[in-house]
């Protein structure tokens, strides 16, 4: 009984595999079809897929040489721009407007009175307690009343450009966080004419101010060089203009020059770093024969005093003070570096 069991169960296992592979070669032509059609899709889908990434890949290409080439057109549009204005060209700018860059209100009559002052005075005190010679008297006034008020006004305006931009990295990168939440441009702007310390503050007031007569604001930010001359103004003003006609990621193009503008500074404490034994010498060498003279002057003042007296020694002195400015002069080149 268990043995015909077993052998019903063996028929029935062979009739059942020979009825699979009957089916089987009926049809295996047709799932071939099938499969082979699939293959063919897939590799159609593929191809399509590989077309459209390409087709992307050339897209962003044509688009990032497209942005590219438009932003330097509009680069050499703002040089000459520039260029024609004459905004480059700030090493030398006239007494009124480096009285504007350093902050300096007082009129420009103002500066040519107390300039006539001043070197009347010292001309005066020079011939009053016979310093040096009388024919002398000439160039020390024009060297006083033309020098010493410009040099004060250069002073003050370098100072004034190194507290703008300790500062001015800070406020762009709240510019850009302000852009980055939503808020418009002019109200970020706006925002730092009111909340940033001096000179940021009175910088982009200018700025609002020039927008209350009729100027857009890349316009009015690219005037920002005319009063604080230096090249991070230069730069925002470029981003500005740059975002304005090709259009990007106001936020991030501020960011970057954020961050630019740090590695610049840190670039600039650097080289100063570096330079500073050399400052160091420089300052003991410069300093070294006005000490010196001081020096013998109050040990045995007769020894010293013929080269106040003397005709011989005022030419000496002379000499020695052309050689001593030469000397500075050429220091100051070799230790002075542009970043």
């Amino acid at each position: 009984m268990f043995g015909l069991s077993l052998n019903l169960i063996a028929l029935i296992a062979l009739v059942g595999l020979s009825a699979g592979g009957v089916a089987y070669a009926l049809l295996f032509g047709r799932i071939e079809k099938e499969k082979k059609a699939d293959r063919r899709f897939d590799r159609v889908r593929r191809q399509e897929t590989d077309q459209s990434i390409v087709r992307a890949r050339r897209d962003k290409v044509s688009d990032a040489a497209r942005r590219r080439k438009s932003i330097q057109e509009t680069l050499s549009q703002l040089d000459e721009k520039n260029k024609a204005k004459g905004v480059g060209n700030k090493k030398k700018p006239p007494l009124k407007q480096m009285m504007k860059q350093a902050g300096i209100t007082t009129s420009l009559m103002t500066m040519h009175v107390v300039s006539v002052t001043i070197g009347i005075v010292l001309a005066g005190l020079i011939y009053l307690f016979q310093i040096m010679p009388t024919f002398l008297l000439p160039g020390v006034l024009l060297a006083a009343g033309l020098g010493l008020p410009r040099w004060y006004v250069s002073w003050q305006r370098n100072r004034r450009i190194r507290q703008f931009l300790d500062r001015f990295a800070d406020a762009l990168e709240v510019i850009g966080r302000g852009v980055r939440s939503g808020l418009p441009l002019p109200d970020c702007v706006h925002l730092i004419a009111a909340e940033a310390p001096e000179p940021v503050r009175g910088e982009f007031r200018r700025v609002i101010e020039r927008m209350n007569v009729g100027l857009s604001l890349p316009e009015a930010i690219a005037k920002m060089p005319e009063t604080m001359p230096c090249p991070e103004a230069n730069f925002f003003g470029i981003v500005i203009q740059i975002q304005a006609q090709a259009g990007g990621n106001l936020s991030e193009a501020i960011g970057n020059l954020a961050t630019v503008l740090r590695d610049r500074k840190k670039m600039k404490a650097k080289v100063k770093a570096l330079s500073m034994e050399a400052k160091a010498s420089a300052y003991i060498i410069g300093s070294l024969p006005i000490i010196v003279a001081g020096l013998i002057f109050v040990i045995s003042p007769g020894y010293i005093m013929p080269l106040f007296t003397d005709p011989t020694g005022h030419i000496a002195l002379a000499v020695a003070a052309v050689l001593m400015a030469m000397g500075i002069f050429v220091m100051k080149k070799m230790m002075n570096f542009e970043v």
